[in-house]
């Protein structure tokens, strides 16, 4: 259990993906770069096997927007992106209707 003040330190933010591709040398790893509204940072994601990049292009996605950056196979990211865990994969979470990027979730 954690503490309410302590879920309130978790930023998470709706994030609308702009470039997505491969990283080379990983079967898993997708690079995002995504719009924040106020900002576009890149995030990597170990959801490669589940998800084409060319299909992400333009989804809104959900992210926690203030972890620490941590280098993926040499890649800076700066995020992490959301999903449900199923039997099948990763199910990524988006909101059901266009929302701004940026906006606050919670």
């Amino acid at each position: 259990m954690i503490s309410f003040d302590d879920f309130k330190k978790v930023e998470l933010k709706v994030a609308k993906v702009i470039e997505a591709e491969r990283v080379g040398g990983s079967e898993k790893l997708l690079k995002l770069q995504v719009d924040l509204g106020a900002e576009k940072r890149q995030i990597v994601a170990g959801i490669g096997k589940f998800y084409e990049p060319e299909n992400l292009i333009g989804k809104e996605i959900v992210i926690v927007a203030n972890l620490e950056p941590r280098n993926l196979m040499g890649l800076e990211s700066r995020g992490m992106v959301l999903a449900a865990s199923d039997e099948g994969g990763p199910v990524l979470l988006f909101p059901e209707k266009d929302v701004l990027p940026g906006a606050n979730i919670g």
